[in-house]
């Protein structure tokens, strides 16, 4: 059977489903502004107020082994935070914080020394003089609810902007948003395509 996969550049306030199920009508925009293609379903969740790379198949068994914790493929965020963190809070980051008292897994956490090159937010972030900011990446090998925001939040440095940039497929092959515009997406090539089966 041939599936089908597709990498999307999800837009800031896009549902990561086809259908708005909320009761209050808000008129939100899904991936079915984005993508007609029918019975593709995401793999994993971007949240409305995170933007980036999101993968989406019909292929339930792909889905599964990525989705799944006990096989720890990474997910690569870049994460405009306030302040500036210290080494021990990155530290903090890497070896695990308490949330919602349970532990979160060994993380990869770094500073950026440039500000990566993102169109403007829309709406954009809400700006402080007063208050610096910066940009951590971060790479989970967990997917727990809000996580990045939580992580950040609990080492002192809030998330204000939130991109998935890389999707670890095995030790040496990866999907990016490179070559991807905002609200676009794109097939897999054929050696991405064969590098994911393989799983």
């Amino acid at each position: 059977m041939k599936y089908t996969y597709i990498l999307f550049y999800k837009p800031y306030n896009v549902l990561c489903q086809f259908t708005d199920d909320s009761p209050h009508n808000t008129n939100r925009e899904t991936l079915k502004n984005y993508i007609d293609i029918p019975n593709i379903y995401s793999v994993g969740r971007l949240d409305l107020d995170s933007e980036g790379l999101l993968l989406l198949t019909d292929n339930p068994r792909v889905k599964h082994r990525l989705c799944e914790p006990s096989f720890a493929h990474p997910r690569t965020y870049w994460s405009q935070v306030e302040n500036i963190p210290s080494p021990q809070a990155l530290q903090k980051l890497q070896q695990g914080v308490v949330i919602q008292g349970k532990k979160t897994k060994n993380a990869m956490a770094k500073l950026m020394t440039e500000e990566p090159q993102f169109p403007l937010r829309n709406p954009p972030i809400r700006y402080r003089r007063e208050i610096p900011t910066t940009w951590i990446q971060l790479t989970l090998t967990e997917g727990r609810n809000r996580q990045v925001r939580k992580m950040t939040a609990a080492v002192g440095h809030p998330t204000l902007r939130l991109i998935r940039v890389k999707i670890g497929i095995n030790a040496h092959h990866e999907l990016t948003l490179s070559g991807l515009q905002l609200g676009q997406w794109r097939k897999l090539t054929d050696i991405e395509q064969k590098n994911l089966e393989q799983l």
